[in-house]
């Protein structure tokens, strides 16, 4: 089963979610948080495999409570939101988040989104991954926020391994691209984030967008 807290501050949008994911015979509601104290509060209590957390929150913010479960290693956090590119996307995911999606979403996707990001596969809206990586190739004058030098810690392989990852590439993707086996990648997925210290593949993919790798 995959445990899954929900944090939302609007109640209807809240019990909609929790109806959505209930319906799934592999899925959990572990607890539910109102806003984003809450939400750290109880994902130290409850240890969810996975958040599933709004970003505009009273008390502290989807982007700040994100950053707090990921850097205690609580759970992988999956934001949903309604918007789609702007500071909240750039934050979310230097802050550790596993997954991105709108909350137009269809019920089917957010189902699939949850057991994508349980497996430890990150996930970003397909809509979200083309602007994204539109934001970065329109700008490139833009000065790096990380040190083009870490780079220098990983092997020919896991360049290229990151290189995808900076698409936005499935591990299954992944492998079709670089010729080897799905379990190989995932291998190499867990290698260079150890190298790079991230926490997620989507940290990973921020990070090749970049520097262009």
């Amino acid at each position: 089963m995959i445990r899954v807290l929900v944090a939302e501050d609007q109640s209807a949008v809240r019990a909609g979610l929790v109806l959505i994911l209930r319906s799934a015979p592999d899925i959990e509601v572990a607890g539910e948080a109102a806003d984003g104290e809450q939400a750290v509060e109880l994902a130290r209590e409850l240890r969810p495999d996975l958040v599933l957390m709004d970003v505009q929150m009273p008390r502290l913010d989807g982007v700040s409570a994100t950053r707090q479960v990921v850097s205690e290693g609580l759970a992988d956090v999956l934001v949903l939101t309604t918007f789609d590119l702007d500071e909240y996307v750039f934050g979310a995911l230097r802050a550790g988040a596993s997954g991105f999606l709108l909350k137009n979403t269809e019920a089917r996707q957010l189902l699939e989104a949850v057991r994508t990001v349980a497996r430890g596969e990150g996930l970003i809206s397909p809509a979200v991954t083309r602007r994204l990586i539109a934001e970065f190739a329109a700008k490139p004058t833009r000065e790096p926020t990380a040190d083009p030098a870490v780079l220098d810690r990983l092997t020919r392989r896991e360049r290229e391994v990151l290189s995808c990852l900076g698409e936005g590439l499935s591990n299954a993707d992944i492998a079709d691209r670089l010729d080897m086996a799905e379990a190989t990648v995932k291998t190499h997925v867990s290698r260079l984030l150890g190298k790079l210290e991230l926490r997620s593949r989507v940290q990973a993919a921020v990070l090749a967008q970049e520097l262009g790798v």
